[in-house]
């Protein structure tokens, strides 16, 4: 009956029960056993998996690198001027007493376009012309003098001759030959003088014909004509109106433009402006004509670049007879410039950005791939113009996968084609 209490006492005695920790000691055991069964698992299936990844040959579109030499078609920005612009101002002060145009109106080369009443011109140029008549008449009677003159010195000579012979042979006096002697010297000098007379008058009427030629400009300048064949674009003055000579800093009478032919100014940047020259085609379209384009010819360029924006200011001739253009219109202008090398056109698409640069991806004739380095030369949009890395020809992959390295296997085919090749077995 005793034995039950003996037991429990010598139990307490010897301390807790160690069953608990035994149990957490296996139970800790499992989860590890459990854990690096997992874990095992795991990295077997993840080997597994790049295994099967590593042996899966990715199927990619491929299209052929074309090599391009023909001209660079070049788009740029422009606006179109006249061939010819002028701005008339008077040239005679005086009432505009005719107007024959308007704004708009066609002009001819010499036709008409306003007449000046100047009557104090009109005056001087009477005047300046009388006094010239004058003149005129003042060297006839020099050069009449001068006969005379001429006359008299022949008349003394031949006296002069006469007296000598006589006065040799003893028929005349020393003193009558020396006298017609200096008979002759004087009027020798009469001749001179009247020589001279007839130069001052040749001079003078010289200087008034001078006075007469202007005058008679500047009576012209009272008819103002067009100065080309074109179209009045501006008109400031009106029958009735007083203008004055030469007031250039003043508002023009008129301006006209001539437009049958445009300039189109447009500014190449600088990778291009090496190539363009007077004589290249070119055509022009208008936003507001969309289904129509102009054809022109680079008729000239400045040459030298402008320092602030490295751009070559070049011009098109356009011919616009019928004047469906106007000047001042913004347009688009396509010049075709010619490439100093080939280059080779391949679509955006195929571009990769890494740590190399910018590249794209080719596939051989065994489809092996092979990554090589480009130059973009021309981004077009959805196609690119390289300059460097390729040559043309090449068989390059569209959208490349990531993680695509050199010599990976793959399935390409061609959308163009439909056609497809497999990987060669390793």
């Amino acid at each position: 009956m005793h034995t039950p209490e003996l037991f429990r006492c010598q139990s307490c005695a010897s301390g807790p029960s160690k069953a608990p920790l035994a149990v957490g000691v296996l139970t800790i055991a499992g989860l590890v056993t459990v854990g690096a069964s997992g874990y095992q698992q795991r990295q077997s299936e993840t080997a597994a998996f790049t295994r099967r990844m590593a042996e899966i040959v990715p199927v990619v579109r491929i299209v052929e690198a074309k090599r391009i030499d023909t001209p660079m078609q070049l788009t740029l920005p422009g606006h179109t001027q006249p061939y010819e612009a002028a701005r008339l101002y008077a040239r005679a002060t005086g009432y505009v007493v005719e107007r024959k145009v308007d704004i708009g109106s066609r002009v001819k080369e010499g036709e008409l376009l306003l007449r000046i009443s100047a009557p104090e011109l009109d005056h001087q140029l009477a005047q300046a012309e009388a006094r010239l008549g004058q003149m005129q008449a003042g060297l006839v009677q020099a050069q009449a003098g001068v006969e005379q003159a001429r006359a008299n010195v022949n008349l003394a000579k031949a006296t002069d001759a006469r007296t000598a012979t006589l006065a040799g042979q003893g028929w005349a006096t020393k003193q009558r030959a020396d006298d017609t002697q200096a008979n002759v010297l004087s009027h020798s000098a009469n001749l001179q003088a009247a020589e001279a007379s007839v130069m001052v008058a040749e001079a003078n009427l010289k200087e008034q014909q001078a006075a007469v030629d202007r005058l008679k400009v500047l009576t012209a300048f009272e008819r103002v004509v067009a100065p080309f064949d074109g179209v009045v674009t501006a008109r400031n003055v009106d029958v009735g109106d007083l203008v004055n000579a030469d007031s250039k800093t003043g508002t023009p009478l008129f301006s006209v433009e001539r437009d049958n032919v445009l300039r189109v100014s447009i500014n190449v940047p600088q990778n291009s402006a090496t190539g363009v020259r007077d004589g290249l085609p070119a055509s022009v379209v208008v936003p507001q004509l969309p289904r129509r384009s102009f054809t022109g010819t680079v008729s000239r360029s400045s040459v030298a670049l402008l320092q602030s924006a490295k751009t070559l200011t070049t011009q098109i001739d356009i011919p616009n007879s019928d004047h469906t253009l106007r000047t001042g219109l913004y347009v688009y202008a396509t010049i075709g410039i010619p490439r100093p090398s080939p280059d080779v056109l391949v679509p955006s698409e195929a571009l990769i950005f890494n740590e190399n640069g910018t590249q794209v991806a080719l596939v051989d004739d065994h489809n092996v791939v092979r990554l090589t380095t480009v130059r973009i030369f021309r981004d077009l949009g959805k196609e690119l113009e390289i300059r460097d890395g390729l040559s043309g020809g090449e068989r390059i992959i569209l959208s490349p996968p990531p993680g695509l390295q050199d010599g990976s296997k793959v399935t390409s085919y061609n959308p163009a084609t439909s056609t497809s090749r497999r990987a060669a077995a390793e």
